[in-house]
């Protein structure tokens, strides 16, 4: 079923992830949420308190990334960082899993890192979504990557980071969703370049979408940019 505009607008976080960022880049796409109504605007831990002050009087939220993109912090520095952004006013959060740890079969530690930040998040009325960076794991450990994000305690899990080695995929989705089950949040990011790709991706189970063209998906023009 397809969405109105602002249905759609809804499920966005409008994101500028690059390391060449600029403020008045950042100034931008703040000024475009605001326009289009977004779920939320994605910016690196930098940019967290700027935004929150330009968007304190909207329903934009501010969300940013922890351990990005790579995930290979240790536990601390992420706790850290997720307690730093949320009281720079960032009440949501995507944390990047230790891949090495899920791919040795260290279920364990990437639970228990999840399950820190987790309540790091929730003690501060934040939420957590959990990149599983689906573009290098096999299917059964996309399965035991959303187990894990499920026994942590998070809000979400997601699939890319958008600097791997690809972005979302309509299959990853379904089967996050399929093995979450209908009320953890699923959100796709990476590669989602137009209207009719977003709207595949909430059909296969994607309750946010992270993306950066989400400007020209809510005009119907098809954007060439990664995220």
């Amino acid at each position: 079923m397809a969405h109105t505009q602002h249905e759609l607008a809804k499920f966005m976080d409008h994101t500028l992830l690059k390391a060449d960022a600029t403020k008045e880049q950042v100034q931008a796409i703040i000024d475009e949420a605001k326009k289009y109504d977004f779920a939320s605007v994605c910016i690196n831990p930098y940019w967290v308190s700027f935004a929150a002050e330009e968007l304190k009087d909207t329903d934009v939220n501010v969300c940013t990334v922890i351990g990005f993109p790579l995930g290979a912090n240790t536990t601390a520095i992420k706790v850290a960082e997720t307690i730093d952004a949320i009281e720079n006013g960032a009440p949501e959060v995507d944390m990047v899993i230790n891949i090495g740890e899920l791919k040795a079969g260290n279920d364990k530690m990437v639970i228990d890192e999840i399950e820190q930040l987790a309540k790091a998040a929730h003690a501060r009325n934040a939420i957590l979504k959990v990149i599983i960076e689906t573009s290098l794991l096999t299917r059964e450990e996309i399965i035991r990557a959303s187990r894990a994000t499920v026994a942590g305690g998070a809000d979400f899990v997601k699939t890319s980071t958008g600097f791997s080695t690809a972005g979302a995929k309509i299959e990853d989705v379904k089967l996050m969703r399929e093995t979450v089950g209908p009320k953890l949040g699923v959100k796709a990011s990476g590669g989602i370049h137009s209207r009719a790709e977003a709207e595949a991706m909430i059909e296969a189970g994607a309750t946010r979408l992270g993306v950066s063209a989400s400007v020209a998906i809510m005009n119907d023009e098809v954007s060439d940019s990664n995220y």
